[in-house]
């Protein structure tokens, strides 16, 4: 948030994980809402700062999400105002998050596993860049890339499965058995970290997914700053999103 916040390019910050703005400078009350505001600049970062969080103390891969979007202009926080006047002009900036996912004009996300890698897209295909530790760079080892377009893997929490609908619970039995449209036994990888699992299926093809079911109807995944940012990627390596 940080790094993000002090580019200067930035209108509105919002992260997933927090309710109250996070004191960057010291000194600050936690007081307004759960985004950060800066004055007449040109871009929205939305973004899960820590997916997979979960599994840190296990060691799983975890990473960071981050959605950019255009700032709208119609977005002013004067510093000095009081009061009401204050909550109407945070709510004016808070719109400019609540953006669909085909305004995105660039997403990325970090995955921190055997190496760190940052994949992003700024509309036109997909580049993956390693962290260098000896320079400390991002160098650029996966250029434009595409997903497999043959795959026998899929990427689902079956703990869930007897919560399924039924059209679902007939595919994955399809896919796992070979008895599918492609003739193909799939087998299951599941790491339970979104950008772990979205990484694999980005280099080695296949399905991820995370459906609702008689719990969650709408699924777990947030589609600010989970599903729409790792969509625009995916689609822009050749891959389909799909609600279901």
């Amino acid at each position: 948030k940080r790094a993000l916040r002090f580019t200067g390019r930035l209108g509105v910050l919002a992260s997933e994980e927090e309710d109250e703005p996070v004191d960057l400078l010291g000194g600050a009350e936690p007081t307004t809402s759960g985004i950060i505001i800066e004055e007449g600049e040109k871009y929205v970062a939305v973004f899960d700062p820590l997916d997979g969080s979960s599994n840190v103390d296990a060691g799983i891969p975890t990473g960071t999400i981050i959605g950019i979007y255009q700032h709208d202009d119609s977005c002013f926080f004067d510093p000095d105002c009081i009061g009401d006047e204050c909550t109407e002009q945070e709510a004016l900036c808070l719109a400019n998050t609540l953006q669909p996912g085909t305004n995105l004009v660039a997403s990325a996300y970090c995955l921190y596993s055997s190496s760190t890698f940052l994949t992003l897209t700024l509309g036109n295909g997909v580049y993956m860049f390693t962290l260098d530790e000896q320079i400390g760079e991002f160098v650029l080892s996966k250029p434009n890339i595409k997903i497999p377009e043959r795959s026998s893997i899929y990427s689902f929490n079956e703990a869930n499965c007897q919560r399924w609908d039924k059209p679902l619970k007939d595919v994955v039995d399809k896919w796992r058995d070979g008895t599918g449209a492609s003739s193909t036994t799939f087998s299951s990888r599941y790491i339970g970290s979104m950008v772990g699992d979205v990484h694999r299926t980005l280099l080695y093809g296949g399905v991820f997914g995370y459906p609702g079911d008689t719990k969650n109807p709408n699924g777990k995944l947030r589609l600010l700053y989970e599903g729409a940012p790792m969509s625009f990627i995916m689609e822009q390596a050749g891959g389909l999103l799909t609600t279901g």
